[in-house]
């Protein structure tokens, strides 16, 4: 593995800030205490689904998921801390996550969103249900990670994690992303090339730290539904255990598995994973 002797400063080049010209939504700011957090808002008269991507995926890496989505909700989709053009947070628990997320619905009057978040996004979605602080109209998970104290280590170690980020500080083509992700769309992997550098190195750190010593089921019997999990049928993240466990603890919760996915659900097979997410999605709206 490649050492990693500093934090690499979080940067983007203009050719990434460039890549917002060609999302169709707006750049809006919130404040999370002292935090600052960028969010894409899509607008629209739809209900507003708030979305959280996973732990090195800035907003717009969900851009080409949202957009199939503005025919039934207003997509909001979140800069979570330490990424994108967010501010750096001062911790990465999941409650800190939650809090940003309450503050989001706050501060832009979201009328009972529907949550939708994947991987680190599914867990923040998850405890921002549990902590009822904000009303929601459901949340919808995209394969969480269900490691844990006395479950055995997330799957993808960290230094897997911090060799992606050092080759995006140093400068990334798509080519090279493909080597560790070669079933993404060619744009995916050129917008992650370009932007994953603007992932905090911390952030990461403390995330990846908190996959494996915050327990996703401590509160996932208390999410209330309407609540859907997706998850991957190939995937190492939420295995058919995995998912036995969040159906028995959960039992007002839905479960849809996914076929020819991994953990990487809309990237591994976009048109299964979007009509699962439509599918979810549609009751929640009514």
């Amino acid at each position: 593995m490649t050492p990693h002797p500093s934090p690499a400063a979080r940067s983007l080049p203009q050719s990434a800030l460039a890549d917002l010209a060609d999302v169709p939504a707006t750049s809006r700011w919130v404040c999370s205490g002292a935090t600052r957090l960028h969010v894409l808002d899509y607008g629209g008269p739809g209900v507003p689904l708030l979305v959280m991507p996973g732990i090195t995926s800035p907003a717009i890496t969900m851009d080409f998921v949202v957009r199939e989505l503005t025919d039934l909700v207003r997509p909001v989709v979140v800069d979570v801390r330490g990424r994108g053009l967010s501010d750096d947070g001062a911790g990465y628990g999941l409650e800190e996550y939650a809090e940003d997320t309450e503050a989001v619905v706050m501060r832009l009057g979201l009328d009972r969103p529907v949550l939708f978040g994947h991987s680190m996004g599914a867990r923040i979605a998850a405890v921002t249900a549990a902590r009822n602080k904000v009303p929601l109209r459901g949340t919808v998970l995209g394969d969480p990670p269900m490691s844990g104290p006395g479950r055995g280590p997330y799957p993808t170690p960290l230094d897997a994690f911090l060799d992606q980020l050092a080759q995006a500080v140093r400068g990334t083509t798509a080519a090279e992303v493909a080597r560790a992700w070669p079933r993404w769309p060619h744009r995916e992997l050129e917008l992650r090339a370009r932007w994953l550098a603007s992932c905090g190195e911390e952030a990461i750190k403390a995330t990846h730290r908190g996959f494996e010593s915050e327990d996703f089921f401590d509160w996932w019997s208390s999410v209330p539904g309407p609540t859907v999990l997706l998850y991957g049928a190939d995937s190492p993240v939420v295995t058919e255990v995995g998912a036995a466990e969040a159906a028995r603890t959960n039992p007002t919760a839905s479960l849809s598995r996914i076929p020819d996915a991994g953990h990487m659900l809309f990237w591994d097979n976009p048109p299964a994973a979007l009509a699962s997410l439509r599918e979810a999605l549609r009751p929640m709206l009514a």
